[in-house]
């Protein structure tokens, strides 16, 4: 059995709405998720899908319950982390290179060294001849590269992605899909990915978790066995992605109201 990366257990969360009045979340979920392992969460808007992340990441503590990551309690941001969204939230005044470069200046790597490693993971995205560019020069396709590779670049354990695709037109989502894949399959971190998109989730994940609407619970908890390494476009008529994607489309379609 594979390590347990994450773990919920019990795990409610309730805020305060604007008027100040509570609002139920997130209902006693409970959710273990393996080392190594690509996990997506679907579900209305609403339903507490991006709250799991934030709870997973620290930046929110859950009101009952406990987050717990790679054995310890979750209770504060950490740096073993990386958090992708959907815009790539690059540093305008920086190029591409010193984008890639931000998470390394922070943990006090060497200018030379984090320069290496900044060339090194650019290439790795297809994006060598942009390093200096700056984020208004390139595509929204290639500043969300730039952004996987500042990922790469803290070596994060676990990949917390919120519609990190949602963006990017359906011929350059695909593209960069292909490219995540490719590089996270030679590294062994876990992924937790949002989508509001359910083929996307059955494309890339190992596991499918479909939310009820709020207040969110697990509703359904589907392994998908499409063998790896896999190529986005080389599945999209495949006949098992297909039934999976109905399997799941008929759970889900109940909760959007």
């Amino acid at each position: 059995m594979a390590e347990v990366a994450v773990a919920l257990s019990d795990v409610t969360l309730i805020f305060s709405d604007a008027n100040g009045d509570p609002v139920l979340a997130v209902d006693d979920v409970s959710l273990e998720v393996p080392q190594g392992q690509f996990l997506a969460i679907v579900g209305p808007s609403g339903c507490g899908k991006t709250t799991i992340l934030n709870m997973l990441s620290g930046l929110i503590n859950s009101t009952l319950g406990t987050v717990v990551k790679n054995g310890e309690v979750v209770t504060g941001p950490s740096m073993d982390v990386g958090y992708m969204l959907a815009r790539s939230a690059l540093f305008p005044w920086r190029s591409a290179r010193r984008n890639v470069e931000m998470p390394m200046e922070i943990r006090g790597v060497g200018k030379a060294e984090r320069r290496r490693r900044a060339d090194e993971l650019l290439d790795m995205v297809k994006l060598g001849d942009f390093k200096t560019k700056f984020p208004s020069q390139l595509s929204q396709g290639m500043r969300q590269r730039v952004a996987i590779a500042r990922t790469l670049a803290i070596e994060p354990k676990l990949w917390l992605l919120d519609e990190p695709f949602s963006a990017l037109d359906a011929q350059t989502r695909i593209t960069v899909q292909n490219e995540f894949l490719r590089l996270w399959e030679n590294t062994g971190s876990t992924v937790i990915l949002v989508t509001h998109d359910l083929s996307e989730a059955v494309l890339l994940a190992d596991r499918v978790i479909v939310m009820t609407a709020r207040p969110g619970k697990i509703k359904l908890d589907q392994v998908i066995d499409i063998p790896r390494p896999r190529r986005v476009d080389d599945l999209l008529d495949n006949e098992h992605f297909m039934q999976l994607e109905a399997r799941i489309w008929k759970e889900l379609r109940d909760e959007l109201v």
